[in-house]
């Protein structure tokens, strides 16, 4: 073996042992060891429910690539039970409800960080000012790894993000059609699974998230943990205006028509307002794209024929004075000559 590749072993081992120990100093407590071996029994009775032979059998590939993920999520010890949470949160509001998900995210979390600290082990040589020292690569590669731990997580807030955007944008139309169900009579439940069905095609999460809550409105008949439930989710500040409004409702008896139609006038001001706010912010981004690119363009095309003539007319010019500046030239040399 060289001794790059004894380094690159040792660096590794390193990683390894420094997150072993971290492990034993955060888990090693009785309190740690109790909450360990509860979720291990959790996650032992939900791997074996998951892993029927009758699943197994119907399941494909990516199902089986999703399960092995997730027991690898399920043994990974760096992971409290608050951080867990607060990883499910996440999830739910990105439209990942399943119970695999925080374990699958946590196995891309670890082999995402794991993957960056090997590359770095085995390129850090190859880097300047850093190759040279062996310690400078040790602390490259736990940043690395630290990094490449913390990537999936900002993609998955990226994936929240985005679709409480696409959520807000169609919650209008969601609102108009909730004030025509309940101006024909329907209850609250069956006004939510029908604008459900109509949204499926306009906007499909917020259908997804309004036929969640139809459902549990029907299964469960608590109709104000059904809708903390669906402003949980959603986490926007129009949705929570929405449930604050049918619950205020439900609770003094005030019909819920007359505040769902004032909402949705509300709602579809504010939506005017934001896209006028947009258009007004237009202008300013619009002013570096046109200088670098339709500006240059713009005068290519207007002045270029002026310079193309004017480098002829120059070219042509030149061609008549220099036979004659020659010629004289010659006559003024010629005495010096003689």
């Amino acid at each position: 073996m060289t001794p790059e590749t004894i380094e690159t072993l040792v660096n590794l081992l390193m990683l390894l042992s420094g997150l072993a120990i971290w492990w034993m100093t955060k888990h090693g407590g009785l309190r740690g060891r109790i909450a360990e071996r509860a979720r291990q029994a959790a996650n032992t009775y939900r791997n074996d429910r998951a892993n029927s032979a009758d699943d197994e059998e119907k399941a494909g590939f990516g199902k089986r690539v999703m399960r092995c993920l997730s027991r690898i999520g399920d043994k990974i010890p760096l992971f409290e039970v608050a951080y867990r949470m607060k990883l499910q949160k996440e999830m739910l509001r990105s439209g990942y409800r399943s119970n695999m998900a925080v374990s699958i995210l946590l196995a891309v979390k670890f082999g995402v960080g794991f993957v960056c600290a090997a590359l770095t082990v085995m390129l850090g040589s190859n880097l300047p000012m850093i190759g040279e020292y062996p310690a400078a690569r040790g602390i490259a590669m736990l940043m690395t790894f630290i990094v490449g731990m913390i990537l999936p997580e900002y993609v998955v807030a990226f994936m929240a993000s985005r679709r409480r955007k696409a959520m807000a944008g169609c919650l209008p139309d969601a609102l108009d059609l909730l004030v025509i169900c309940t101006n024909a009579g329907n209850s609250l439940g069956v006004s939510i699974r029908r604008v459900a069905d109509e949204m499926k095609s306009i906007c499909p999460p917020l259908a997804d998230e309004f036929s969640l809550t139809a459902d549990e409105l029907k299964l469960s008949g608590d109709s104000l943990r059904a809708l903390n439930a669906l402003a949980e989710r959603i986490d926007l500040p129009s949705i929570r205006a929405l449930i604050s409004t049918l619950t205020q409702s439900m609770r003094y008896g005030t019909p819920i028509t007359h505040a769902l139609r004032t909402l949705s006038r509300t709602e579809r001001l504010a939506h005017i307002v934001s896209l006028e706010e947009k258009a007004a912010k237009l202008a300013p981004k619009m002013v570096v794209p046109m200088m670098l690119f339709i500006l240059p363009a713009i005068v290519a095309i207007s002045a270029g024929s002026a310079v193309i003539q004017l480098l002829a007319f120059i070219a042509q010019q030149s061609k008549r004075t220099l036979p004659t500046f020659f010629a004289v030239s010659r006559c003024r040399s010629a005495p010096y000559r003689s």
